[in-house]
């Protein structure tokens, strides 16, 4: 992943759940020594899929990436938190949008955004069918 422009420390959101914080490791990395985009990708919709499973009560599927943007590359080391907030609840769908922040390995406490991405799943019966949300 290339630097999109220069990082810039943030404060971690308050307005959202913290989902899941990971480590990337050496094995994750691609030739240049930044971890593989699909590799983030991956962990963003585990982390888009914690609140969504939570209020579909049942199970589910990733339908559509809407948007994803890479900010800032990660690196080895980094301390990836990964909040969620859901953005959309439709007849079958929810939207969820999730941002990753990075604390890099030397410089614990400053926060920087690396990833932010808006993710839709839809609730599925037992034969993959879509079925209604229940309500809240």
């Amino acid at each position: 992943m290339i630097a999109m422009n220069s990082p810039e420390k943030v404060t971690l959101p308050t307005d959202q759940e913290l989902v899941l914080k990971v480590i990337p490791m050496p094995a994750d990395c691609n030739a240049n020594g930044d971890i593989f985009g699909g590799w983030v990708m991956a962990h963003v919709d585990m982390a888009g899929s914690v609140l969504s499973a939570r209020r579909v009560q049942g199970r589910m599927a990733t339908v559509a990436v809407n948007e994803f943007i890479f900010k800032q590359p990660v690196k080895v080391g980094d301390i990836l938190s990964f909040f969620s907030r859901i953005i959309k609840v439709g007849r079958t769908s929810i939207t969820v949008q999730v941002e990753v922040y990075a604390e890099r390995f030397k410089l614990q406490g400053q926060f920087i955004k690396v990833t932010e991405a808006r993710l839709t799943y839809v609730a599925i019966d037992e034969s993959g069918k879509p079925i209604p949300i229940p309500a809240e």
